[in-house]
């Protein structure tokens, strides 16, 4: 006889709450054992400061605009549009800024320990 199955959690990203953070910042997480996916929603001018993590991260702007600023002097420089997709190696610092309203799924592995414990300071207000 087989063991029964580990029910599948299952989330309606409406019914997450959402975190307000730094500015109009605010997010809603999901997270597994290896793995966590938010959706980070962005007013126009919304700055997030440059920061460097462990976690590999992909972003995936949903609606609006992000530009982008990479490494320890920020020079390479990118924005991502609705419809696109970066992947930012682990511990390359990184800074955003909202080129309008922007919704972003950004997906990490593994989880962002810091946005779980609250100890994001850079993001927090």
């Amino acid at each position: 006889m087989k063991p029964s199955p580990t029910p599948v959690p299952h989330y309606r990203w409406n019914e997450l709450p959402q975190e307000p953070l730094r500015g109009t910042i605010s997010r809603r997480v999901v997270t597994g054992e290896r793995m966590m996916i938010a959706h980070v929603y962005l007013k126009k001018n919304d700055d997030v400061p440059r920061h460097s993590h462990e976690n590999e991260q992909i972003t995936y702007v949903l609606e609006g605009a992000l530009h982008f600023w990479f490494g320890e002097d920020g020079a390479q420089e990118l924005t991502v549009r609705a419809g696109e997709v970066i992947v930012i190696p682990s511990f390359l610092p990184h800074r955003a800024l909202a080129l309008e309203d922007t919704l972003d799924v950004d997906v990490f592995c593994p989880p962002r320990q810091d946005w779980l414990a609250g100890t994001d300071a850079y993001l927090r207000r």
